[in-house]
C-alpha cells in the first residue's frame, strides 16, 4: 500500500503539489489526469524521489520513503520504477543493454558501465523483451527503433528492476493511436499478471477511463476527484478542467468527445481510430 499524507512540494512561490493526501492500495491501475501543469508529473517524481517534497510524508507498506537516503533510496527507486515520456534510453546502444541498465541499483553503477551482466540478469532482460514482443530487436539499436518500439523498451528496463510499483509518466503523449494502444495494453497486462500498482499519468481522458481501475484528478497541485471512471460526470469534468457552459474545447486532447460518457467498447474503438 503507497500512502502520501499532506504531501506538498513547492518551487520558489508555486505549489506544484499542494497538501495531497491519498491512499493507493496494492496492485491498482490508477489514472491520474488534469490540466498541464496541474501537478501530475511533480507527484510521480515525489513518489520515486526525484525530487524532494517541500512538507508531508510517503509511506510504502509503512515505511517512511521520505527518510531513506544512499542504498536504500537507490533500492527504493529500483521497486518504484519510472517510465518517461521521452523513453529515456541510450539509442547508440543496443536494446538488450539499455534493458539490462535497468539492474543498476542492485549492481551498482561501475558493472553497468563496464557490462559486466550475470546469465540472471540477461536472461531477465531477454525474458522482460520477449514478453514485450521484441526479442527479435534485442541486438538492434535503440535509435532505429520506432517510438512506439522503445517506450516497451523502456517498459522492459523497468520490469527488470523487479518492481512493486510502475510510474508511468505520459507514456504515450507523443505516440500514435495504435502504438498508444500497444503501451497501454502492455501495461495493463504487467498490472493484472504480476500484480505490479501502476500509476499513470494520461492527457486523454477516454484512455484513463479504458485501462484505469481507478482515476485521480488533479487542479492546481491539489486532487479534486478520486474514484472510479464511471464516477467522472460531466459536471465533475467541468469543475476538473476549470470550464462552464458548453465550451468543452480543452488542452490536451480532452474535447467535448473525450468529455462524453464514454463506454468501454466505445473508448476502445476512439483509442485505434
Amino acid at each position: 500500500m503507497l500512502e502520501l499524507y499532506s504531501l506538498k512540494k513547492s518551487f520558489g512561490q508555486v505549489n506544484a503539489v499542494d497538501d495531497v493526501t491519498v491512499t493507493i492500495e496494492a496492485g491498482q491501475m490508477v489514472g491520474i489526469i488534469g490540466r498541464s501543469g496541474a501537478g501530475k508529473s511533480t507527484l510521480l517524481r515525489l513518489v520515486n524521489r526525484l525530487i524532494e517534497p517541500t512538507n508531508g510524508s510517503i509511506l510504502f507498506n509503512g515505511r517512511d520513503i521520505t527518510k531513506l537516503w544512499g542504498r536504500d533510496l537507490r533500492l527504493w527507486r529500483a521497486s518504484c520504477a519510472m517510465i518517461f515520456q521521452q523513453f529515456n534510453l541510450v539509442e547508440r546502444m543496443d536494446v538488450l543493454t539499455n534493458v539490462l541498465i535497468g539492474r543498476v541499483a542492485h549492481q551498482g553503477p561501475l558493472s553497468t558501465v563496464a557490462r559486466r551482466f550475470r546469465e540472471e540478469e540477461r536472461a531477465l532482460a531477454v525474458q522482460a523483451l520477449d514478453r514485450l514482443d521484441l526479442l527479435s530487436q534485442a541486438l538492434q539499436k535503440a535509435g532505429t527503433l520506432s517510438g512506439g518500439q522503445q517506450q516497451r523498451v523502456a517498459i522492459a528496463k523497468a520490469l527488470v528492476q523487479r518492481p512493486e510499483i510502475m510510474l508511468a509518466d505520459e507514456p504515450i503523449a507523443s505516440l500514435d493511436p495504435a502504438n498508444a494502444t500497444r503501451v497501454m495494453d502492455a501495461l495493463r497486462k504487467i498490472n493484472r499478471e504480476d500484480g505490479i500498482t501502476v500509476l499513470v499519468n494520461l492527457h486523454t481522458l477516454d484512455t484513463a477511463r479504458t485501462y484505469c481501475d481507478r482515476i485521480i484528478a488533479m487542479r492546481a497541485g491539489r486532487i479534486v476527484f478520486e474514484g472510479l471512471p464511471a464516477e467522472l460526470t460531466r459536471e465533475r469534468l467541468q469543475a476538473i478542467y476549470g470550464i462552464d457552459g458548453s465550451d468543452f474545447e480543452l488542452d490536451e486532447s480532452v474535447t467535448s468527445t473525450a468529455i462524453a460518457p464514454l463506454t468501454t467498447s466505445q473508448s476502445r474503438q476512439k483509442t485505434m481510430a
